[in-house]
């Protein structure tokens, strides 16, 4: 068997759907990637049973065949090479592998493909078509706040909420919770369910480069993501989501109006002298003044700054983590934010001011830290 094709075109595929392969498998088949040609097309398959994308390249071939070749190898070797043709012999008996260029040979094995994993098939799926920028957004924008509590995975993925007439996507640790919606994403059918991190730091990674439409198509148990020639299926997570809506605080009077990146770099420059356990940062409203305050009494650092803010409220003082603060400041991209609150011990409802798109709600809630007076 034997086929000819461009190494930067193989390499950049390859690269494509490589971040599924782990860097320790349980079955030596899944550090493989799958060769499998047909009418001069390759399909290439990478899989780590949870998680599966194929890509799709043409090629000159002029016979079908398929072969698992060893992927760390293959992709160290293609880096090496200048954009050029290489010719792939495969010996189908003892699954001998030889690359050659104009210049040189190189020789690897691969195997037998009866082992490697077969691709899900998704029986009666729904779908939902999106704009791969949209989906790619929804994605950074929630996947920062998912949790990494083992005992609860059904919280370490985002939640994909299909109605009629939006799509919600929700993210939350029990500490912070971010809820994005799109009015302009609608299903003829309603449905729900959790992705895992790891497919979604995939998604991340390529929908920047993608800039076609992506059509999802799910069931009761995958979900499958496909974009140009290329196709991830990822196997969901099993479980009931916990209702966000209802630890979301309605009753906020007290209102705190600020520019985002003012906001953002105080509480970067504050937290470098706040505890290093709690990471908490004080923030004192009264009037048209914010005062933020930290301090680590362990080593005796303090810091404090005095901000000019709009508030619309009783004076009022809090306390939050600054990571989480830090993390959903950075998250948004409006000019001015703005933080809701009811109670020193109540969630907060970060907010931006004005929409850069018309089409996106966003609202981001970060839980306090009880403050030692």
């Amino acid at each position: 068997m034997k086929f000819i094709v461009s190494s930067e075109v193989l390499l950049k595929k390859l690269q494509l759907i490589g971040g599924v392969l782990n860097a320790s498998n349980t079955l030596p088949i899944l550090d493989d990637f799958l060769f499998q040609i047909k009418k001069g097309e390759l399909m290439i398959t990478a899989s780590d049973l949870e998680t599966t994308m194929v890509t799709k390249i043409s090629i000159e071939a002029k016979e079908d065949g398929d072969i698992a070749m060893p992927a760390k190898l293959l992709m160290d070797t293609l880096k090496t090479f200048p954009d050029q043709p290489l010719t792939f012999t495969i010996d189908k008996e003892n699954f001998g592998i030889e690359i050659s260029t104009g210049e040189g040979k190189y020789k690897l094995t691969g195997h037998d493909v009866s082992e490697f994993p077969k691709t899900p098939k998704l029986e009666s799926p729904d779908s939902i078509t999106v704009e791969g920028s949209v989906l790619a957004n929804a994605v950074n924008k929630t996947l920062f706040a998912t949790g990494n509590d083992e005992l609860r995975p059904v919280m370490s993925g985002v939640f994909f909420e299909i109605n009629n007439d939006n799509v919600t996507f929700v993210a939350t640790d029990a500490h912070k919770l971010v809820k994005y919606t799109r009015v302009d994403l609608k299903a003829d059918k309603g449905a729900a369910f959790i992705l895992p991190k790891k497919p979604l730091n995939l998604l991340k990674s390529v929908l920047g480069s993608v800039g076609d439409e992506v059509t999802i198509e799910y069931n009761d148990t995958n979900a499958m993501f496909v974009f140009g020639s290329t196709k991830m299926i990822a196997r969901l997570i099993d479980g009931k989501y916990p209702n966000y809506n209802a630890v979301i605080p309605t009753e906020n009077p007290n209102k705190l109006t600020i520019g985002r990146n003012q906001l953002l770099n105080s509480v970067k420059r504050i937290s470098i002298f706040s505890n290093k356990t709690t990471h908490q940062v004080r923030l004192k409203m009264s009037g048209s003044e914010l005062h933020i305050s930290a301090e680590d009494l362990d080593f005796a650092n303090e810091a404090n700054e005095r901000l000019t803010c709009q508030y619309e409220g009783e004076d009022m003082e809090i306390g939050f983590n600054s990571r989480f603060l830090i993390e959903m400041l950075s998250n948004l991209e409006s000019d001015e934010v703005s933080i809701a609150m009811s109670a020193p011990n109540r969630a907060g409802i970060l907010t931006p001011c004005e929409k850069t798109d018309d089409a996106e709600e966003i609202l981001m809630l970060v839980m306090p830290v009880m403050l030692n007076n």
